[in-house]
């Protein structure tokens, strides 16, 4: 699990920052790449790191300003033009779905892969049996989302001195016992997970947060963290104009 800040400039992009965008890489858990924000010149920044599109399965975006969404149609008809034909799903606040729709029409661009729009409000919004990723809302001008990524728990390793004492040797076997089956013995009787695993090995937490000032959700997603990825748009003396335009500042970020 490794992550990539692609922008971290607010609002517009300077010389050397590009707006919003994160990439979280997922190489050893799932061969896949997950995207969160998409701001202008994101698929430039992609194209400097050593990401790639093809890899590229989920996009979550935390809201729909303009520094948040407006690489997403261009990345998505590079995607296209690359001859990528994976599935890829794009989960983000009401309107996302209007928004993608009406600039791959008015711009008459191809997307020749199956494109998942989820909408959502929160909770839930992608579980299987490795990931679940929850939103909780936050608090800014635009309906805002930060999103936790949890990685479930990780079966324990095989305790080889025990699989020695039920006589099993290296080969299929293993592998069985390790994705949680029991498997028989050539003797008789059976030998169960529990019997062979140590103790698992507990899952990450990632949360990844769009624009907000200080609220209940910012608390709920960075509960137990092991990683925190939260905004800080102006400093502490201006805290006052912070609140007003409903960002948060470094001194904030850090309690």
């Amino acid at each position: 699990m490794e992550l990539y800040f692609l922008g971290t400039n607010a609002g517009i992009p300077t010389l050397h920052r590009n707006v919003t965008s994160v990439a979280l890489r997922l190489f050893e858990e799932r061969r896949s790449l997950w995207l969160f924000d998409c701001g202008e010149g994101t698929q430039h920044q992609i194209l400097k790191s050593s990401l790639k599109l093809s890899k590229l399965e989920h996009i979550y975006i935390t809201h729909l300003h303009g520094d948040h969404v407006f690489g997403l149609p261009g990345l998505l008809s590079s995607r296209g033009a690359q001859g990528i034909t994976a599935p890829l799903t794009v989960y983000g606040p009401p309107g996302i779905q209007a928004f993608i729709q009406t600039s791959l029409e008015l711009s008459q661009s191809r997307v020749p892969y199956e494109l998942n729009i989820v909408e959502h409000t929160g909770g839930v919004v992608f579980e299987d049996d490795g990931f679940r990723v929850e939103a909780a809302k936050l608090e800014h001008r635009a309906e805002c989302y930060g999103y936790r990524v949890i990685e479930k728990d990780l079966p324990g390793s095989l305790d080889l001195k025990r699989l020695e004492t039920y006589g099993l040797k290296p080969g299929p076997l293993y592998g069985r016992l390790k994705r949680g089956e029991s498997v028989e013995l050539e003797g008789g009787g059976w030998v169960h997970p529990a019997d062979v695993l140590l103790t698992p090995k507990k899952g990450r937490v990632v949360t990844i947060l769009g624009d907000t000032r200080p609220c209940t959700g910012v608390h709920q997603l960075a509960k137990g963290a092991d990683l925190l990825v939260h905004e800080a748009t102006f400093s502490a003396e201006l805290t006052e104009l912070a609140n007003e335009y409903y960002h948060s500042t470094a001194e904030q970020a850090a309690k």
